[in-house]
């Protein structure tokens, strides 16, 4: 676990900005250009009222100090209506900015779903669960502030700070060069600090992430937790990460509360030589008391725009880090994927054909080597042979989970390679050892297997593999909501529903992986009865240790040192002096004598 937590603390901090991404992600935006433009105008209209309100402001004080009351009333209720129109303008942006970045981002995490679920096996052999969750969940979050309010806010601060600068030049432009003469300190302390800043609050981010990681495993693997009694040990590790993130948020706090104040004072700063200068020019240059609170109204508003570019600056290169990942995960091809011109596979009878087939998942440690064998339509064909043996693998490859190395797997004389792979897949069905129960009812999860099929089917289903009945005694029969994994299911129970999910797909080719490794002998043998029905007219593989499961079997193939050592029924293997298949038998006779003893 504490491996884990390394692998996940060592994510990039921060990345250098690249046009290309940045790019990429606005193209998401592209669909609501017609909302960013309409919000750009109501930004300008609420900017502008925010400009007028202090310059009516202005105009009141000098109506005030020549002692005149004609314009007063007009100038106050001037001051209302466009701090009216100008909250209104700005709820409205905020709305459709918040709606349109909120689909942005919906839309890329959906392709990044989308691309993620059709990555082929190899991709999930190297990458944790827990890393994969934060890309869809934490990176696309980041992004929110960049998409509903960065860019947006970005052109119109630039526009704002345009305009302050020309009204407050007009206004007197030897105290706005005064006023402004703070700016070089101001950008000196707002990026040297921010970039502190930004690096403390993306390692707060980065330990968030290492936390969920944590817990996905931890929350995965709580039944392995309390067998062996780790319990204490996790909450170490638990309170670690915990800690980490505590202080990793003071520290970024700490920071925080520097930044502000000293931009305050700093600003404080060029607002009292703006003061002191003006008071001045009163007394020499005529310059009006309306004139100069204006211009220091209007220099505190100068300060915002600043913050926001500096902001959204250090948003930015933040979000780089996010978008790197995210992008990283979309670039990844597929290992297994249709090539250029691959043609729908028609519908098949079920012959299975290893064309001199060698794999490897590593190009290092061989797995299966030059192995041939052809299996006419119909027939059910038993793997066995030692743990790592390949016997998984043969099953794979017939999947096309994995690509083989060299040589070819042919379905029906059609290379697996040349067909679509949704085609080829749609007609087989695979359950595996490790069945996989989803979150909702039992019907729901048969009809997995085939999602047009009616109740009546999915019932019919279940009563073949011998789930009916336990399904029934459950408190709402089909209709019984399960928690994900299905941990308020027996193994043995589990078994049976994945079971019924493949057979209703009705397959021409049906796998097998241990699918009977935890069912109790007496289920196994009503299973064993309805195979014998099932199983005509589709080509089977099956992987069992028991020999009930298998002995039936039109041929049984021994896996041993990545080749077909044996091949024969059970009678023509049983016969053979010495060899790989007897010892098998011969070893669970001695195992289910000893055990009966």
């Amino acid at each position: 676990m504490a491996r884990m937590i390394r692998q996940l603390d060592d994510e990039v901090l921060e990345m250098p900005f690249n046009k290309s991404q940045f790019f990429r992600l606005l193209a998401y935006m592209k669909p609501y250009l017609k909302t960013v433009i309409g919000s750009l105008i109501l930004m300008v209209m609420a900017m502008a009222c925010s400009l007028a309100s202090p310059y009516l402001m202005s105009r009141a004080v000098d109506e005030l100090e020549k002692k005149s009351m004609e314009m007063l009333p007009w100038l106050l209720g001037g001051m209302a209506v466009v701090a009216l129109v100008g909250g209104l303008c700005t709820r409205q942006r905020i709305r459709w900015m918040d709606s349109a970045g909120r689909k942005a981002l919906a839309k890329l995490r959906e392709d990044l779903f989308h691309h993620i679920q059709s990555m082929s096996f190899s991709f999930f052999d190297t990458r944790s669960a827990g890393k994969l969750l934060v890309r869809v969940i934490n990176d696309v979050n980041s992004l929110n502030d960049l998409f509903t309010n960065g860019i947006v806010n970005v052109l119109i601060e630039c526009i704002t700070m345009v305009m302050l600068l020309v009204l407050m030049f007009a206004v007197n432009w030897k105290l706005t060069l005064i006023g402004m003469c703070i700016i070089p300190l101001l950008l000196f302390i707002m990026f040297k600090i921010k970039r502190v800043m930004r690096k403390r609050w993306q390692r707060v981010r980065m330990k968030t992430s290492t936390m969920n990681g944590y817990l996905h495993e931890s929350l995965t693997g709580m039944r392995v937790t309390e067998a062996f009694v780790r319990e204490d040990e996790n909450a170490d590790t638990f309170r670690n990460v915990n800690d980490d993130i505590r202080a990793s948020w003071m520290h970024a706090i700490s920071i925080n509360n520097v930044f502000w104040p000293a931009i305050d004072f700093t600003a404080t700063i060029g607002t009292v030589l703006v003061y002191i200068f003006g008071v001045r020019f009163m007394g020499s240059d005529g310059l009006l008391l309306a004139d100069l609170l204006l211009v220091i109204w209007y220099l505190g508003r100068f300060w915002e725009p600043l913050n926001v570019l500096s902001n959204f600056y250090n948003s930015l290169l933040s979000a780089m880090a996010s978008m790197e990942r995210i992008f990283e995960i979309m670039d990844t091809e597929a290992d297994i994927q249709d090539k250029e011109g691959a043609k729908p596979l028609p519908p098949i009878k079920g012959q299975v054909t290893f064309d001199h087939v060698t794999f490897s998942y590593d190009q290092e440690k061989i797995v299966l080597n030059d192995v041939s064998f052809d299996i006419p339509a119909g027939q059910t064909i038993a793997l066995v042979g030692p743990t790592g043996a390949g016997k998984s693998t043969v099953v794979n490859l017939i999947s096309r989970f994995y690509d083989v190395c060299d040589g070819r797997v042919m379905i029906d004389g059609h290379d697996i390679r040349d067909v679509e792979l949704n085609s080829m897949r749609k007609q087989m069905s695979v359950m595996m050892q490790d069945s996989f129960i989803f979150s909702g009812t039992i019907m729901d999860n048969i009809r997995y297997g085939r999602l047009d099929a009616t109740d009546e089917e999915v019932i019919e289903a279940a009563k073949t593999v011998s789930a009916h009945d336990f399904i029934m005694q459950m408190p709402k029969g089909y209709q019984t909501e399960v928690n994900e994994r299905g941990s308020s299911l027996s193994q043995g129970q589990r078994q049976l529903i994945s079971f019924a999910r493949a057979l209703l797909n009705d397959p021409k080719i049906l796998i097998l992986d241990e699918a009977t490794s935890s069912i109790d002998t007496k289920t196994e043998m009503l299973i064993q009865k309805a195979l014998d029905v099932l199983l005509k007219g589709r080509t089977s593989f099956v992987i069992a240790h028991r020999l009930s499961t298998i002995r039936n079997a039109d041929r049984i193939m021994v896996v041993q040192g990545g080749k077909i050592a044996e091949s024969g029924n059970h009678d023509e293997l049983i016969k053979i002096p010495g060899g790989h298949y007897r010892g098998l038998c011969e070893a669970q006779y001695r195992f289910m004598a000893s055990d009966e003893d």
